[in-house]
């Protein structure tokens, strides 16, 4: 079955470039032109990935972006805006955006984030990933086929980054990670720029599944290097 892109975007060129390009991929693509419309029809559509732009009418895409997390919606995002600040990047993935793309960009590199963010999203769908078991640590349990955390018995609220780098740690048990790494692997951005929000996800993560916050016993840091996770 054909994936299904959405793409969130109010000028009519790039828009109708973009739609041109990944329907030549083979995918079937819808697009809006105002943040409000595209937040309806990723409601109502369920594709399974969209292209955002962050200066939308309407509704922008920072907003489009909460709404569709705080209601549950996990379908990957890739944000393609001109706006290239670190702080705009931050917020981005903060919000839970799975990729962060500036204007002007690369076709080909375009494309090939569309189709690595869709094989992960397939992989997780379908239970053909590596990683099946439920993984357990001091109060918690990894369901990594669900996707699901939780603590003394209660189910964890995390966000899609949250989970996809408490996932990437959990891979390389005992091994220590670059926040390079974890960048390129979790959000597909290598760029050290933005390298604080790998810093600031970490944190929610301890706050949320350590016993003690500020003297962690699982995701520890490596200091001037990056992470490892000890069981």
């Amino acid at each position: 079955m054909k994936k299904r892109i959405l793409v969130v975007e109010d000028n009519r060129d790039l828009a109708y470039g973009l739609r041109n390009n990944l329907e030549i991929e083979g995918y079937v693509v819808e697009v809006a032109e105002d943040g409000r419309t595209g937040l309806e029809l990723a409601r109502t559509r369920r594709p399974d990935l969209m292209i955002l732009d962050l200066m939308l009418p309407e509704l922008d895409g920072y907003q489009v972006l909460q709404r569709l997390r705080d209601e549950g919606f996990d379908l990957p995002v890739l944000i393609l805006t001109a706006r290239g600040e670190e702080a705009d990047k931050v917020q981005g993935f903060r919000l839970g955006a799975d990729q962060y793309v500036t204007k002007p960009f690369g076709l080909l590199e375009l494309l090939a984030r569309v189709e690595r963010l869709l094989d992960r999203a397939g992989q997780e769908k379908d239970g053909s990933g590596k990683e099946n078991s439920v993984i357990k640590f001091g109060e918690v349990e990894v369901d990594v086929a669900a996707r699901r955390v939780m603590r003394r018995g209660a189910e964890v609220s995390l966000t899609p980054k949250e989970y996809e780098l408490l996932a990437a740690l959990l891979r390389r048990r005992g091994a220590v990670v670059s926040r390079r790494d974890l960048l390129n692997e979790v959000w597909g951005y290598p760029s050290i720029i933005v390298s604080r929000t790998v810093d600031t996800h970490i944190a929610e993560l301890r706050r949320k599944l350590e016993l003690d916050p500020s003297d962690p016993r699982h995701i520890v840091t490596v200091r001037k290097f990056g992470y490892r996770f000890e069981v």
